[in-house]
């Protein structure tokens, strides 16, 4: 018989995540093990801002609550946001023109939380100890499935177990290792990401401007300062990677349209390619992919960790539902409930965030210049700003329990 329930893949948030949610829906008779060889030491207390950050939705919210992470994270270095402004650059950043939404308008105290990936992961992985699950830091190296289980060799060793789940990232071994695919795809664009000042407040707002050669947004952070998350056209990624410091604050003043005023870099940049990746498959025999491992989305909507702490809700819902069944939890009636789940909801959000990048960041032509209209339409629609709130918080689609559950 396998030593283990569930081994899991990948300790980055998404992977974490499954791991907590599994160790305490299993209860007292937990088997589950993370193998994650690089675990990251939380933030210092008083420490500034990571550079990489991600916006939690309400229903990832839920969800951390119920694997036990969101109550242990240091509240001082969260920062909630109440209200989202969007605007093309035909239009002027304070112009009527601009989509405007504001959590008061469905009766929310706030649309989500911009949180520190490292806090974020640190949190998850505590959870998960806590619950008495198993960290292996280690590499993964290899697995074999047989009619027993999967036998999964590690740098330190081997474990044995009914399921493994791959959370290790657009490049996942673990999905190669067991034969399943990916259809990869270049945006030609990269993601340029660092800290600045702002000579205005970020007012709790996330800012986000589109344009004919990217897309660029302005994340509050806890201590006054905004996370940037600027999606670039190639020839424009060269020319920002090339300019110092000064030039890269006149040309991000002349990309934001001052909507916060005058801007200062307040850390270093960092920038990676954008590519968008789909598996046909999110599962094989004893083997199911979450994240990036199954999906890899444009960022300019930031849902690429909801869609991932969503898969991991679903997946450790339907397993644990299996285990206190007595159901072989890496049974393909299992894990094929899940892929139909979770690719359908994924595939929605896919087709949105795609239509956002190519008609409103890159679209020229009559139905490019009716989109770049229809922001303005719907910040004139009450119906259509709550009807896209509520999307923006996750709180539509077939939604896993955790995901529902009040906080």
């Amino acid at each position: 018989m396998p030593e283990l329930d569930v081994v899991i893949v990948g300790g980055g948030p998404v992977g974490a995540c499954a791991a907590a949610l599994l160790a305490r829906g299993i209860g007292a008779t937990t088997r589950v093990a993370l193998i994650e060889p690089h675990v990251p030491q939380p933030p210092g207390a008083g420490a500034p801002p990571d550079a990489r950050v991600v916006a939690i939705s309400r229903a990832s919210q839920h969800i951390l609550h119920s694997a036990g992470a969101w109550q242990a994270m240091d509240a001082s270095r969260l920062c909630a946001y109440e209200r989202m402004r969007i605007w093309h650059e035909s239009v002027a950043a304070d112009g009527d023109e601009v989509l405007r939404f504001d959590a008061a308008d469905v009766g929310e105290p706030d649309l989500g939380y911009i949180v520190e990936s490292r806090l974020l992961q640190t949190a998850l992985i505590g959870a998960f100890s806590a619950a008495g699950g198993h960290l292996e830091p280690a590499q993964f190296v290899s697995l074999a499935i047989d009619a027993d289980g999967v036998r999964v060799t590690t740098s330190r060793g081997e474990l044995r177990a009914s399921l493994v789940i791959g959370a290790d990232g657009a490049q996942s071994a673990l999905r190669s290792a067991v034969g399943l695919t990916a259809e990869v795809s270049e945006y030609h664009q990269t993601a340029i990401v660092a800290t600045v000042a702002t000579a205005r407040s970020h007012e709790r707002t996330a800012w986000q401007r589109f344009m004919k050669n990217g897309t660029l947004a302005f994340l509050p952070l806890f201590d006054g300062t905004s996370s940037i998350v600027w999606s670039a056209d190639e020839a424009l990624a060269s020319e920002l990677a090339a300019a110092n410091d000064a030039g890269f604050a006149a040309a991000l003043d002349r990309a934001s349209d001052l909507a916060l005023g005058a801007t200062r870099l307040a850390g270093a940049r960092g920038s990676f390619p954008l590519r968008h990746l789909r598996a046909p498959r999110y599962v094989a025999e004893r083997c199911a992919l979450i994240g990036d491992a199954a999906h890899v989305v444009h960022p300019l909507a930031g849902q690429g960790v909801n869609l991932g702490l969503l898969d991991a809700a679903a997946l450790a819902q339907l397993v644990t539902r299996a285990i206190a069944e007595r159901e072989a939890p890496g049974s393909l009636s299992v894990l094929r409930a899940y892929e139909r789940w979770r690719k359908s909801e994924v595939a929605v959000m896919d087709t949105a965030i795609n239509a956002f990048d190519r008609l409103l960041a890159h679209g020229t032509g009559p139905v490019a210049r009716l989109a770049q209209r229809g922001l303005s339409i719907v910040s004139h629609s009450q119906e259509l700003r709550r009807l896209f709130i509520r999307r923006a918080l996750g709180v539509t689609g077939e939604l896993p329990a955790a995901a529902r559950r009040a906080v």
